[in-house]
């Protein structure tokens, strides 16, 4: 995902006093109405102006990306959600929340924060790009490819941003967009794996297995501990036949990363229709369970006597 540390969040003009917090923050509750007799005694409460109420918002988000960048995503939420209603009129504060949404997976809160982040700042490539990965999470793909495209708009070699629009071509199955932008990011970077990775689901799904598995194979050569294209390929080789080689390079796929002995994590990683079905057949071979068994006695706490 894009990360919201690029961007970085607007400085802020200084601290306030614990008296002016608690007022601005409306800790002090509501205050009873004093008595005739003791009306000399009320004490004099000072209005915060809007400036010091958005410094305190802009300290606010600023502690909330602190704690994003520590995946303390619970702590760092109301942080955000209140720096926005202190300083709203800062593209950063709404960027903050919509970001700590999308972690959570509120597709449509963080839409509905980006978009305001957007109103502030039309012209910045990192909410269009975030608010694209928002709309893919939410299933609007051709929205994800709108706003993907007007964040490369302004910063065009963005690898993230080139990447997630291939993916959201993917995923409206209009392989050959989904290819030209996979070369592209390529071509920015010639060690980014994924790219060429995603080029053989595209493949696969096209029928084209001797092509995806030279894709794959590609990926390996770049980064060869990489646990997708090797079960990648070791599901397309079982498929046609090579079954003893299929089924070491699966062994060795899944020790690298376990997670992929999953479907439901295939298929969020993008994997196509025909290439779950064959990894559903391989998946379930007794040797491939006993593998997927064996890593998870593995993972499991060493049971004390």
């Amino acid at each position: 995902m894009h990360s919201v540390k690029e961007l970085g969040v607007s400085k802020y003009f200084g601290r306030l006093g614990f008296l002016l917090l608690m007022v601005a923050l409306g800790l002090f509750g509501s205050a009873r109405l004093p008595s005739a007799h003791a009306q000399a005694l009320l004490p004099y409460a000072p209005e915060p102006d809007s400036e010091q109420l958005q410094n305190e918002g802009l300290k606010l988000a600023q502690d909330a990306l602190q704690l994003y960048g520590f995946r303390q995503y619970d702590s760092a939420l109301p942080r955000a959600e209140l720096s926005t209603q202190l300083a709203p009129d800062f593209f950063e504060t709404w960027f903050i929340l919509g970001n700590l949404y999308l972690q959570r997976e509120a597709s449509e809160d963080a839409i509905a924060a980006l978009q305001k982040a957007q109103q502030r700042a039309p012209e910045n490539p990192g909410v269009a790009f975030t608010l694209g990965e928002a709309y893919f999470q939410q299933g609007d793909y051709t929205e994800a490819v709108e706003q993907l495209k007007s964040g490369l708009d302004n910063k065009p070699e963005d690898i993230t941003g080139l990447f997630n629009l291939g993916n959201a071509y993917l995923k409206l199955e209009d392989y050959d967009q989904a290819v030209d932008i996979y070369k592209q990011a390529f071509k920015i970077q010639s060690d980014f794996w994924p790219a060429i990775n995603n080029i053989g689901l595209v493949r696969y799904e096209q029928g084209r297995t001797k092509a995806a598995i030279n894709q794959w194979r590609k990926a390996l050569s770049i980064d060869s501990q990489q646990a997708e294209p090797l079960l990648a390929v070791a599901v397309a080789l079982y498929k046609q036949g090579q079954e003893a080689e299929g089924l070491a390079l699966g062994e060795s796929a899944l020790s690298l990363d376990a997670q992929y002995g999953e479907l439901e994590y295939l298929d969020k990683n993008l994997w196509g229709a025909q290439l779950l079905v064959d990894a559903e057949v391989f998946l379930n071979l007794p040797q491939i369970q006993r593998v997927l068994g064996r890593l998870e006695e593995d993972l499991d706490p060493i049971e004390q006597p």
